[in-house]
């Protein structure tokens, strides 16, 4: 048995590892399984898209065979309370797949000239997926609240990071230590209930 992550992404991987690394699974990427699939994201909640991509990747190893792993996937994005909950689950395509983050985060900016802070309110979401063996399906949503600040700010951070201002540190989450973003983003909470509701899995399967 071992965990077959939806993504290409080795930060996103190198994470994953270090959270869920005491399980005793061996911990790959959807290519290193020799999956390439193309899929469409066509849920209208980042739990419903998470479930679709862990489906997908699940059916398509089950194809080749393997019938063993467990198949995770997340889907993450921001919702801007001022905004009706853009950019939301359209976040990584929004003004366009390819148009770089400096301009998306300038853009939100713009868009939110004159708001006061209060009405800023916005959160990082992200949903962590996992599809068993046995085809039981397990999903967890996390999110992470902060406020859209007036400039961008920092270079720790990738996508809305120096955008999305924390109070609680008086700084965004492209300027906070990695440490620091782990232990309270989004995706680290998400990935850490998972890792519980494994654990509670594997149990239930090895007594």
């Amino acid at each position: 048995m071992r965990i077959v992550f939806a993504t290409g992404n080795n930060d996103k991987l190198r994470e994953i590892r270090q959270i869920m690394g005491h399980l005793g699974l061996e911990i790959v990427s959807m290519k290193e399984a020799g999956v390439f699939e193309d899929i469409e994201e066509n849920g209208t909640t980042f739990a419903e898209n998470s479930v679709i991509k862990a489906s997908s990747i699940a059916k398509a190893l089950r194809k080749k065979g393997d019938t063993d792993s467990i198949v995770l996937a997340d889907d993450s994005g921001l919702e801007i309370d001022a905004l009706g909950g853009e950019p939301g689950i359209y976040s990584a395509r929004y003004m366009g797949k390819d148009t770089p983050y400096p301009e998306k985060n300038a853009k939100i900016i713009e868009r939110l000239k004159g708001i006061p802070d209060e009405k800023r309110t916005a959160r990082f979401v992200c949903a962590v997926s996992a599809v068993l063996p046995d085809e039981k399906v397990l999903t967890s949503v996390k999110t992470m609240e902060g406020i859209i600040g007036h400039e961008i700010a920092g270079e720790n951070g990738f996508g809305y990071d120096p955008i999305f201002f924390l109070p609680q540190f008086g700084k965004t989450s492209a300027q906070i230590s990695p440490e620091e973003k782990n232990s309270i983003s989004h995706r680290g909470q998400a990935l850490r209930d998972m890792e519980k509701q494994l654990s509670a899995e594997l149990k239930k399967i090895s007594e």
